[in-house]
Formats: C-alpha cells, structure tokens, sequence
C-alpha cells in the first residue's frame, strides 16, 4: 500500500481518512452552523449559486483554528512547501441540492509560472458529511498535476468563461469518503465542485496553503480582529500572515509583524508623525 505521501506525489491528491473522532465532526458542525443560517451563497456559478461559503473561517473559532495546522496536515505540507509557508485561503464550502458543477480548475491559477511546475499551494478540503458521486463531492483528475498549459488550455483563465470539456470531465474521479476525512492535493491539480444531486447540503471545509513568497488569497491581518489573533498559537499566527520569510519578506515598515499584536503596540508611522510634531514645537 502506498504511503500518502507517495499517492499525493503519483496522482496529485491523497485522502486521509478518519482524521477526525465523531465528537470533532460534532462540534464543527455545530460551530459551523450559525454562519451558514446567515445564507451566504455563491455570487456565480464558480462559487456555486445554491453553495454557502464562509470566508477566513481560522478567525471564527479555536474549532476551526486546530484543524488549520493539524499535524496530519502540516507532516505532509512540510515535505511540498518552503519553511515559513502561508494558509492562503481558509472558507467553509457547503453544497446545496440542485448545485450545479463548478467548472473545470486549478486552485495555483492565478500564480501566472509555466506549466508544469511544482505547486504554489496545497489545498485540503474537509468533510463534515460523507462525500458521494451523488452530493457534491470533489471530483479530481488523477495525474493533471503534472499536466503542461497547453494541455490545460481553456480550462480555468476566468471562471465565469471556463466552459464544459466533455473530454476533460470523462476523466473525471469522485472522491469518496467519511466525514471526519480529508483529501489533501496539489495546487496544480484539476478538479471541482461535483453537482448535488442529494436532498441535503454537503458540508466541508477548506484550507489552502501556499509558499511562503506568494501571496495569500485572504488576508487574514486584515479580516481576523487582533485580539481573535492574539488567542492564537504561535504557529497558527505564522501561517496566517504574522511571520517574515528570510530574508525581510512582510516585515511591517522593518519591524517583525508578530510585534503589532503587543498590547502597548503603537504603530510606527503614528509614533514617528507624533515624534516630528513634538520636536517641531521644541
């Protein structure tokens, strides 16, 4: 049998099966609830129309805090990512019935390098109901990881451009699996959102993680309020977006980031504004 590791690498995905005890898959739900009674649905047929999201999903509770750097995930993301690597995006994705399919895409696409390459970012999603063929569960492309731009041509540019391939969805693989499961796969790799042919919604969660000199989908320092990123661990506060990549990436104006969330922080351009008004009264 092979290692997850060596499947992620051979195919481009892995799937982690039964990470989470049925007490955890509990409390998610329960702590996830509230927001998707809110009825934030998609705004398009990439976000889905009948699908709820829940953006920057880190800063709304330890629950969620714990599964962003759980050491399942973190082992496999050591041997992808630079040290110092980023959660790019963090969001609930919970499939209605009647959605529709996503198109076609890679969740690296927008990080412009030629392909093939290695990914920018590894994605992980969640599953918080068992995923199906028939309620929306991802369905990947075995091997697309490694697939050149010309072979992914027309795929994913603009979401709400990207057509239907039938030669591409034939190749097509659900993927199957218990809630409390994860399946964790390169940003390179093609995938979507299946259609929800169920009578009830499919929960799931993601986290997306890139290298440590890209930009971040979200950004966590603005969304999350300081004193929620205060709470943190260190680690998580580090992937979040409070860390410098050696050697002075997102350093805040030449201080470390980690230095603003001091409860006697002043910021420098307000301290050194004040300083000039004070000695010019001198």
């Amino acid at each position: 049998m092979e290692s997850p590791l060596d499947d992620y690498q051979r195919n481009g995905f892995t799937i982690l099966r039964n990470v989470l005890s049925g007490a955890e898959i509990d409390a998610l739900r329960k702590s996830l609830q509230p927001y998707l009674d809110l009825e934030w649905e998609g705004r398009n047929d990439f976000e889905g129309e009948k699908t709820r999201r829940v953006y920057s999903l880190v800063g709304r509770g330890e629950i969620f805090e714990r599964t962003a750097e759980h050491p399942a995930v973190l082992e496999l993301l050591d041997t992808q990512l630079e040290p110092g690597y980023l959660l790019t995006a963090s969001q609930a994705i919970c499939i209605g019935p009647g959605e529709t399919p996503q198109p076609i895409h890679f969740d690296d696409g927008f990080y412009t390098i030629p392909r093939p390459r290695p990914a920018v970012s590894v994605s992980t999603i969640w599953a918080l109901d068992d995923f199906t063929a028939e309620n929306g569960g991802t369905e990947v492309i075995p091997g697309s990881h490694t697939w050149s731009d010309a072979h992914v041509a027309g795929t994913y540019l603009d979401p709400s451009d990207a057509a239907s391939d039938p030669a591409l969805e034939a190749r097509l693989v659900p993927v199957e699996m218990a809630a409390g499961s994860l399946v964790l796969f390169s940003g390179t790799l093609l995938h979507r959102g299946g259609a929800n042919r169920s009578n009830a919604f499919r929960r799931a969660f993601s986290h997306q993680y890139c290298e440590p000199w890209a930009r971040q989908q979200e950004n966590f320092m603005l969304s999350i309020p300081p004193e929620r990123t205060k709470r943190m661990s260190r680690r998580l506060r580090e992937l979040i977006g409070y860390s410098i990549r050696p050697p002075f990436m997102g350093q805040l104006a030449g201080r470390h980031p980690e230095k603003s969330l001091a409860d006697d922080y002043v910021n420098s351009l307000i301290a050194d504004d004040e300083a000039i008004a004070k000695r010019a009264k001198q």
